[in-house]
C-alpha cells in the first residue's frame, strides 16, 4: 500500500472514530440539557404559585363546590391563564397554546385543584412530586400518559404550600415534554449538519496535509533516485545532469534535515564514486595502446632490421599520442561535469566559433584530404564561446576519423542550431542512441577502434551545461550530428 493512501486511511481512521464518538456525546446530551433547562424553570414556576396558593389554602377556598367551582381568586386566575390567547415566535417556532397543568393536593394527597379538573378528589399521595415533598422533599417525577410512548411524557415538579411555617399542602406543576421536542429536534439536526460539515473540512485539511506530505517525500525520492547515479550494468543518460548540478528540494521541518542529510552524504559519496567510475573505465580505456608500446618496445630491444624498428618506434608514437588524446580529453570532461552551467556573458556569435573550429582541425583534415566547408551564418546567443568551439572542434575531429578521403566535412549554420555532416559510413542504428557516453566507441572505417570515446561525451556535456541537446542521424551515405541551442 502506498504512503499516501497509508496516510489517509489513518487520517479518516482517527477522524472518523472521534467524529462519532463526539456526535453521540452531543446528540445523547441534547434531550436531557434541554429537559434540565425546563425542569428549573417549572421549579421557580411552582414555588411562587405555591406562594400565591398559600392564603386560600390556608382559608380553604381552594376546593370546588358542586356546580364545579371555586370562590379562590387563586383558581379563578389559574383558569384565566389557561384560556388566554397566545401566538409566540420563539427562535423560528409558533406558540399558540399554554401547556402548563396545575393542581392542588392537601396534607393527605388529596386533589382540592386541578386547572383541568381531571383529578379532583383524587388520591395522588402515591406520587412521587407529592409525597416527596409532603415529607419536606423535593418532589419531581416525569410519567408517560402513553405507557409505550416516549413522546407522551410529562413532567411534574412540585413545592410545598406553606401556612404558619408548615407544610399545608403540595403545588404541582405539569408539562409535556413535547412541547420541547421540536427544540430538541431542531439542535440535534443542527448539530448533526455541523458534525458532517467538519467531518467534510477536517478530510479536505486531511487530505491537503496528505497530499503536501507525499509531494515532499516524493520530492526527496526523487533527488535521492537522480544523485545515486546508474546501478552496476545500468547505462548512464548522458542527457541528465550530473549530480552536483542537482539542487537539494526546499522542504520544512524534519523533512529539510533529511534532504539536507542526504545532499551531505551524497557530497560525501560522490567523489568516491566519481573516480571510481573514472578509474575502472580509464583502466579498460588504456590496456590497449599500453600493450602494444610495451609490446613495441620488447621487440626493439632485439635486433631487427631497420625497416621493421622504424615502424615499432613509430607504432610507439602513435600509441603514447593515442594515450596523451586520452589524458587530455578525460581531464577536459572531468572538469565540465564539475560545472553546473555554461558562464555566458555576452553575446557569441556562432559563425564565430565554428570558423575558430575549423582553424583547429583544418590541418589534421587536410593530412587526411578532407576539405571543411561552413554554409549559413547562424545567431548569436548568451552561449560560453570556449565551450561551444570546444563542442564543434571534437565533432570535427570525429567526424574526420570517419569520413572518406578526398571527401567533404559541411559545418551547417541555422539559427541556434549547428550541424556537421560528413560522407562517411555512419554508425549502426542500435550505436545511435548510445552516442555521447564516455569510452563508447564504434569501428572505424579501417575497422580499429582508435578513439577514445571521449570527443561525443564532451559533446554531450556542453549542451548540457548549455541547455541544450546533441541529435545524431544516419544519413546513408555519412552522418549528420546537430547540436541545437536554447536561444536567449
Amino acid at each position: 500500500m502506498r504512503l499516501g493512501i497509508r496516510l489517509l486511511f489513518a487520517f479518516f481512521l482517527i477522524n472518523g472514530i472521534a467524529a462519532f464518538f463526539v456526535l453521540r456525546v452531543f446528540m445523547a446530551e441534547i434531550k436531557p440539557s434541554v429537559r434540565e433547562v425546563m425542569e428549573d424553570m417549572m421549579v421557580d414556576t411552582a414555588n411562587i404559585l405555591a406562594e400565591l396558593a398559600s392564603e386560600d389554602l390556608a382559608a380553604g377556598r381552594l376546593a370546588v363546590d358542586a356546580n364545579n367551582s371555586s370562590t379562590s381568586p387563586f383558581a379563578q386566575h389559574v383558569r384565566r391563564y389557561a384560556t388566554r390567547p397566545i401566538d409566540a415566535a420563539i427562535w423560528g417556532f409558533s406558540k399558540q397554546s399554554l401547556d402548563y397543568r396545575i393542581y392542588v393536593t392537601d396534607t393527605t394527597g388529596r386533589v382540592l385543584f386541578d386547572s383541568e379538573n381531571r383529578a379532583i378528589g383524587a388520591d395522588y399521595s402515591q406520587w412521587r412530586d407529592v409525597a416527596r415533598t409532603l415529607r419536606g422533599e423535593y418532589g419531581a417525577r416525569s410519567t408517560r400518559d402513553v405507557e409505550d410512548d416516549d413522546t407522551s411524557g410529562v413532567m411534574h415538579v412540585a413545592a410545598p404550600i406553606y401556612v404558619n411555617s408548615q407544610i399545608a399542602g403540595v403545588l404541582t406543576v405539569a408539562k409535556p415534554t413535547r412541547t420541547v421536542q421540536r427544540f430538541i429536534d431542531r439542535a440535534e439536526r443542527k448539530v448533526f449538519m455541523g458534525g458532517l460539515l467538519l467531518l467534510a473540512l477536517s478530510a479536505a485539511v486531511g487530505v491537503a496535509v496528505t497530499l503536501w506530505m507525499v509531494w515532499n517525500v516524493r520530492r526527496l525520492r526523487d533527488y535521492a533516485l537522480s544523485v545515486q547515479g546508474p546501478a552496476d550494468g545500468e547505462r548512464h543518460d548522458p542527457n541528465l545532469p550530473p549530480p552536483t548540478a542537482l539542487a537539494v528540494p526546499e522542504v520544512p521541518g524534519e523533512l529539510g534535515d533529511l534532504a539536507r542529510a542526504m545532499d551531505r552524504m551524497r557530497a560525501r559519496l560522490e567523489g568516491r564514486d566519481y573516480i571510481e567510475g573514472y578509474v575502472r573505465a580509464l583502466t579498460h580505456e588504456l590496456k590497449s595502446p599500453v600493450a602494444a608500446i610495451r609490446g613495441a618496445g620488447e621487440l626493439l630491444q632485439d635486433e631487427l632490421p631497420a625497416a621493421d624498428r622504424t615502424e615499432f618506434a613509430t607504432q610507439v608514437v602513435q600509441q603514447s599520442e593515442r594515450l596523451q588524446r586520452i589524458i587530455d580529453r578525460l581531464l577536459e570532461l572531468s572538469k565540465l561535469e564539475q560545472r553546473q552551467h555554461a558562464e555566458g556573458r555576452a553575446a557569441v556569435a556562432l559563425h564565430d566559433c565554428a570558423e575558430a573550429a575549423i582553424a583547429q582541425t583544418r590541418a589534421r583534415a587536410g593530412q587526411r584530404g578532407i576539405s571543411l566547408t561552413l554554409e549559413g551564418h547562424g545567431s548569436s546567443g548568451p552561449w560560453e564561446a570556449e565551450l561551444v568551439t570546444l563542442a564543434l572542434t571534437n565533432l570535427l575531429d570525429n567526424a574526420i576519423d570517419f569520413a572518406p578521403a578526398g571527401s567533404t566535412v559541411r559545418v551547417e549554420l541555422d539559427g541556434a542550431t549547428v550541424a556537421v555532416q560528413d560522407s562517411g559510413p555512419g554508425v549502426p542504428d542500435y550505436a545511435l542512441p548510445r552516442l555521447g557516453e564516455r569510452f563508447f566507441t564504434t569501428a572505424r572505417p579501417g575497422g580499429e577502434r582508435s578513439g577514445s570515446g571521449l570527443g561525443l561525451a564532451i559533446v554531450q556535456r556542453v549542451m548540457a551545461l548549455h541547455g541544450g541537446q546533441m541529435v545524431a542521424r544516419n544519413t546513408a551515405p555519412g552522418l549528420r550530428v546537430e547540436l541545437v541551442y536554447r536561444a536567449a
